[in-house]
Parts: C-alpha cells; sequence; structure tokens
C-alpha cells in the first residue's frame, strides 16, 4: 500500500466527550482538528461556547455535525465514542472512508455481534465469534485496513489539566503506530507503541470490570490493603480472560495493562470506579447510570465477561461476583466477604 502524506491534513476526532475532547486538544497543539458532535445541539453549544464540559477547546479546532467532512478533510482519525454507539456510527461513517484511512479508535467498550432471532442460552452460549473489539467492528463495517487503538492510564480529566501521562498506539502497522506516536506525543505525554492491538485493546476493557470493585472496596472503607489484594488478583483474572479472547500475556503486564488498571482503581475521577463506590453506599445501579453524564463501560463489559467466562469454563471469580451485584443478587458486604472466603490457591499461575 502506497503511504500518503498526512502531515498536512486536519486530524479527526469522532466524539466530543470529556476523552475525545482531551484528546482533539493534545492534537490540536501539533495539528488543525475537526472534532466532531453527534447532534445539532452539541454542535452549536461547542461553537459558540468553545468549550465541553469543564475543557476549553483549543483555537485550532474546528467543530462540525458532518462525518463525510470529517472524512472528506482527514486522512487520521480518532473514533472515540462509547461502544454502544460505535457500530452505528461506523456504519454512518463507512460510506465516506476510503482505504487509505487511517483510524485510530479510543474506545475501552466490546461490541455483542449477534444475528437478529438468535437468543443466549445454554443451547446457543455467547462465543468469541459474537463479541468484537472496536478494531474488529471497524474493519467489519468499512473497506478502512490500517486500524489502531490508543490505550492506557488516561484519565482525560487530568489529560486536560496536562498532567504528565502515557499511553500506548498499537497495530498490525508500523505506519499507525509511528503516526499516532508523531501526532499525539509531546514533553507531558509518552506515546508507546505495540503489535499486539487486540491484546492492548483487551487491556483497557478488561480493566474496567476491576475498577469497579475497587470503587466497592473504597465505598466500603476497606482500605489500601484489600483495594491491593483486589487488583491484583484482578490482574490475574484479565489475563485469563484476556488470553480466552486472544490477547497476549505481555500486553496486561505493560502500560496498557497493569497501568491502566492501577490509574483506574485509584481514582474517583474514573467512571467505572465512580460506579462501585456508589454502589457500596446503597445507591442502585439504575440511578447511578442516570445521574452520569457518560457510559462506564465496566457495567456492559461485566454482563458480557460473565457469560464468556462460563461457556469456556474460565475461572472469573472478581467478574461473577460483580455481576450478582449490578443484578442485585448479592450486596456489596456479602460479595466482599465471599471473595475473602474463595479459595485461590496460587498467587501467579499464569507463567
Amino acid at each position: 500500500m502506497t503511504s500518503r502524506d498526512t502531515s498536512n491534513r486536519p486530524v479527526g476526532v469522532i466524539g466530543a466527550g470529556s476523552f475525545g475532547t482531551a484528546i482533539a486538544n493534545i492534537l490540536a497543539e501539533q495539528s488543525s482538528v475537526i472534532l466532531y458532535a453527534r447532534t445539532k445541539e452539541k454542535v452549536e453549544s461547542l461553537t459558540v461556547s468553545r468549550q465541553s464540559g469543564k475543557q476549553k477547546l483549543h483555537n485550532a479546532i474546528e467543530i462540525t455535525g458532518d462525518l463525510r467532512e470529517v472524512a472528506d478533510k482527514c486522512e487520521v482519525i480518532f473514533p472515540i465514542v462509547p461502544s454502544q454507539n460505535f457500530r452505528a456510527m461506523m456504519r454512518e461513517v463507512a460510506a465516506y472512508l476510503k482505504p487509505y484511512h487511517i483510524l485510530i479508535h479510543g474506545t475501552k467498550g466490546l461490541d455483542l455481534n449477534i444475528p437478529d432471532g438468535l437468543e443466549i442460552n445454554k443451547r446457543n452460549p455467547l462465543s468469541r465469534d459474537q463479541v468484537r473489539t472496536m478494531s474488529e467492528v471497524i474493519l467489519e463495517e468499512s473497506n478502512v485496513v490500517r486500524v489502531g487503538c490508543l490505550a492506557g492510564p488516561n484519565l482525560a480529566s487530568e489529560m486536560a489539566e496536562k498532567q504528565p501521562a502515557a499511553s500506548v498506539v498499537a497495530s498490525h502497522f508500523d505506519e499507525v503506530i509511528e503516526t499516532g506516536q508523531r501526532l499525539l506525543k509531546n514533553d507531558r505525554l509518552l506515546i508507546y507503541g505495540s503489535k499486539d492491538l487486540i491484546g492492548i485493546e483487551l487491556c483497557g476493557i478488561l480493566k474496567n470490570i476491576i475498577a469497579i470493585g475497587a470503587g466497592a472496596i473504597s465505598g466500603l472503607g476497606l482500605g489500601d490493603n484489600a483495594k491491593a489484594l483486589l487488583i491484583s488478583r484482578g490482574m490475574v483474572e484479565m489475563i485469563y480472560l484476556g488470553n480466552a479472547l486472544g490477547g497476549n500475556t505481555k500486553a496486561f503486564i505493560g502500560l496498557a495493562g497493569v497501568g491502566d488498571l492501577v490509574a483506574t482503581c485509584s481514582s474517583s475521577l474514573s467512571r467505572n470506579f465512580t460506579v462501585g463506590f456508589r454502589l457500596a453506599k446503597g445507591e442502585s445501579l439504575i440511578e447511578i447510570q442516570e445521574s452520569m453524564e457518560e457510559v462506564a463501560e465496566g457495567v456492559n463489559t461485566i454482563k458480557i465477561m460473565k457469560v464468556l467466562a462460563e461457556n469456556y469454563r474460565i475461572r472469573a471469580p472478581i467478574t461473577e461476583t460483580l455481576y450478582k451485584i449490578l443484578h442485585g443478587k448479592m450486596s456489596v458486604e456479602q460479595a466482599n466477604l465471599y471473595l475473602m472466603k474463595f479459595p485461590f490457591r496460587a498467587d501467579i499461575d499464569f507463567l
């Protein structure tokens, strides 16, 4: 495939949530940026106020509500929308995409690709063939070939405040990694590269499960020892689940794995941590979700991974226990007692 010069073209960002806006502002330090917002009201608000949430928009950012404009003007695009809306967005933008486009997504969630009319049950268990990462959705729904993802300990509010951070751009293509590094790297943001696209995606996805558990521990006031126990056992569980879905163990012990896990399990700025914390304080999942402005991806991930773990007979006690909490079958206090009695036989048993 012939390489095209993308250095003088605007960079596209699809999604004007907190993380999408933070990435757009970082990109705008070196490039002109076209930021897509889904609704007419959002486009008008951003255009007039030049502010998204608490983040002021860089002067080099142009706002649009037209996906065709993003595709026509930008060869490098960062789609950063919730996983539940990702496939619909890709179907809409696919008509305007060409094989020369580069897409580097920043969405840490899973997509269920289940045929209409198929009911998931014991006779028809959920399998890996029906679960997609966002890079797989991009490849399924468009003619784009060069795909990557952005993952790591990247709390949007800290990035917006220009705090130091690091991230990983993963792709099967060196050009995608190099492009992501060139566009994003600056004095306060390190960008590493990885060829394990699926593994890096799964790191960002699965750590959200453990972050909800960490929030619950904090909500119960159980202390840092208990949280460290959950994080370390959670890492083991992530590796088992990630291996089953095609990820490499090496990805999980790097920045996108343990680095992101520590950040999201230790910060009240994490949406998933907040869900767990509020559950421990007695709020219902419905109350929490209705009051949150943005999606906590871990909730949906728990539901998907619990069913997959059962099908593949993977021991995933943290995921299974959190599933029971989310569905009102176990209290947070009961869950803590259960996990403290769970017969973990070895500390590290995946090497």
